[in-house]
């Protein structure tokens, strides 16, 4: 006699279906956690924004300065207070000869951090020579934070 062999039969369990997106409580949760988050950290983030705009403001304030000191050897003579900044990009009538600029490479260069034109003054007011400033954020003088002047004689 032939001995069948049967053979085990397996049994299949059926399988847990699988999850293919998130539950719109867990969307809502996530997006709650996130908005927290955002409100903490955005503020934050901002002021350090105006922050380094102020910082930057003083750097180029400080740049503006050797260029107009620049013209000042070129030309024998500051800009005056009419010319004002744009001496430093286009040759005034009576020293075309002595310019060797242009000194800043574009207009942008003579603007500040919120795209307003620093201001240019000579005589100075604060110093000997001439003030070189910007009014800030607020574009208007005083203020504080970043409202407040930054001028090259602080």
């Amino acid at each position: 006699m032939i001995e069948e062999k049967v053979m085990p039969r397996h049994r299949f369990k059926p399988s847990k279906p699988k999850r293919g997106a998130f539950t719109l409580i867990e969307f809502i949760v996530v997006a709650t956690i996130i908005g927290i988050l955002a409100a903490l950290i955005v503020p934050r983030f901002f002021w350090r924004i105006g922050a380094t705009r102020q910082v930057v403001a003083r750097q180029n304030i400080a740049t503006l300065e050797a260029k107009i000191i620049e013209f000042q050897i070129d030309c024998g003579r500051l800009p005056t207070s009419q010319e004002g900044l744009r001496a430093l990009l286009e040759p005034p009538s009576d020293v075309s000869e002595k310019w060797k600029g242009p000194y800043v490479a574009k207009r942008k260069d003579v603007l500040d951090p919120w795209d307003a034109e620093f201001r240019y003054l000579y005589p100075g007011r604060y110093n000997d020579d001439f003030d070189l400033f910007t009014l800030g954020a607020d574009g208007q003088e005083g203020g504080e934070g970043e409202n407040a002047d930054i001028g090259n004689w602080m």
